[in-house]
């Protein structure tokens, strides 16, 4: 078996961002009781996690203070529940988390901000310590979580390889022979001699992730630090993490980037409020996560008329063979359906429904205007479709809002009731996936010819 230690990092090292280890065992509770759990042992697991929570504390510290500091503490916290009885004093960032990683897997974590993706990783890398629960980890590991952090800022970048090495157990003759490749990768031959506390932030990462993935460690925990890097530096990041999971080692991968959770993991672990609400292969997590999100009021509704006349039940995306889709992506077909019940009959109407950029910006429209004749709206239930052959959306996040018009002027305008995540897709049929904030929001179909003409015939 893999070795295993308590908390084998020196206390000076513990608070860093960039940990190596020979090993971590992380524990509250036995993991003789995993058989009482809906955890499925796995015996070559290179990752445990049984009914891990992490409780922090709200308001003030609780660090060690006196009798009287204590005494008044007391009766000013039961002053304030009498005063506030809904105010929380806790909160809890992860709650019974359990999953087990076979060796030489790959697992993206994935989830909202506040999900607890972070203080998972960083209980897993001993930075934290749980409130119940058990964590074990087996093989040396390296974890970069923060970004700008993980070296000490007065040693230099070269002095910084060679320590985490060691920390991480390997001998000076290893790393030595790693180390031009650790460098080159960095890009950081200029500064390698000058102290880390003068480096950007973007060089810091640049050179712990280098460290991280060219030391080897059986067990690789990684957060989304890799936003911080330029274009070119993080492709190369992924076609790294791509190399290291072909090689048979563990990794963890946090990250909002669906696209790279998608080709790198084969299996998504998906976190909502500190628990584990899917766990399964990536697409399937990927889908969950993305699912279009409707904001609608509490009677179960999109929007109303001033008058309640007219109602907006419900806006699905489904395909032109009417399955519902979860995920939408650049070039396919799409079917939007719209769900309306209106008291009366409504006739000379127009259905709109507006398509916004992340940043309100409006690139597209969907509207009976400009191809059919008026809508009418009967004095019942409607189902009003749109028929989209290929999406010509870009990759990204799109709100839309719904316009219903009669004779009189606008029935309902309902501002950003949708939010829809739109992921890369063969647009062109080339196989060149469109990808970039260069290609801009929409996406035309169009083709190029050069053809070659004689100067005499040549308008120059």
């Amino acid at each position: 078996g893999a070795r295993r230690q308590r908390f084998p990092c020196s206390s000076f090292l513990a608070p860093l961002s960039l940990c190596f280890s020979s090993g971590v065992h992380i524990t509250s509770a036995a993991w003789s009781e995993s058989s009482r759990t809906g955890c499925d042992a796995v015996s070559s697991a290179a990752i445990r996690v049984l009914d891990l929570s992490k409780r922090f504390q709200l308001g003030e510290s609780l660090r060690s203070q006196s009798l009287r500091e204590s005494l008044a503490r007391a009766f000013t916290s039961r002053a304030r529940r009498d005063k506030e009885p809904n105010r929380r004093d806790h909160i809890w960032a992860l709650r019974d988390v359990c999953f087990e990683v076979a060796e030489g897997e790959v697992v993206g974590i994935i989830g909202s901000n506040g999900s607890g993706k972070s203080t998972l990783l960083r209980v897993l890398s001993r930075i934290t310590t749980p409130t119940s629960g058990s964590a074990e980890i087996r093989g040396r590991v390296a974890s970069l979580l923060e970004v700008g952090t993980g070296f000490h800022p007065e040693l230099t970048g070269r002095e910084n390889v060679y320590l985490n090495g060691a920390i991480l157990g390997m001998r000076r003759a290893e790393i030595t022979e790693k180390f031009d490749r650790i460098v080159e990768f960095s890009g950081g031959e200029d500064f390698l001699d000058t102290p880390v506390k003068r480096y950007s932030s973007g060089m810091r990462v640049r050179l712990a992730f280098s460290v991280a993935a060219h030391l080897e460690p059986e067990v690789l925990i990684i957060d989304e630090v890799l936003a911080v890097g330029d274009v070119s530096f993080q492709n190369r990041c992924l076609g790294k993490m791509g190399e290291i999971a072909r090689g048979g080692r563990t990794v963890l991968f946090v990250s909002h980037n669906m696209a790279a959770i998608s080709s790198l993991c084969s299996r998504g672990i998906l976190l909502r409020d500190g628990r584990v609400e899917h766990d399964g292969p990536t697409l399937s997590a990927v889908k969950r996560y993305l699912s279009p999100e409707v904001s609608a009021p509490r009677e179960g509704h999109l929007a109303r008329s001033d008058d309640e006349a007219i109602t907006l039940v419900n806006l699905e995306t489904v395909t032109s063979e009417e399955e519902p889709l979860d995920v939408l992506l650049s070039g396919q077909s799409v079917v939007f359906r719209l769900l309306v019940h209106s008291k009366i009959k409504i006739g000379n109407s127009t259905l709109s429904i507006s398509i916004d950029d992340a940043f309100g910006v409006r690139v597209a429209i969907l509207t009976n205007v400009f191809f059919t004749a008026p809508l009418s709206i009967e004095a019942d239930y409607n189902l009003a479709t749109c028929h989209v052959p290929e999406l010509p959306l870009a990759a990204g996040r799109y709100h839309f809002s719904i316009k219903l018009t009669g004779p009189d002027g606008v029935l309902i305008w309902a501002p950003q009731i949708a939010t829809v995540q739109v992921e890369k897709g063969d647009f062109f049929g080339s196989g060149k996936i469109p990808d970039g904030s260069w290609v801009g929001s929409t996406l035309i179909k169009h083709h190029w010819e050069v053809e070659h003409v004689d100067e005499s015939s040549a308008d120059v």
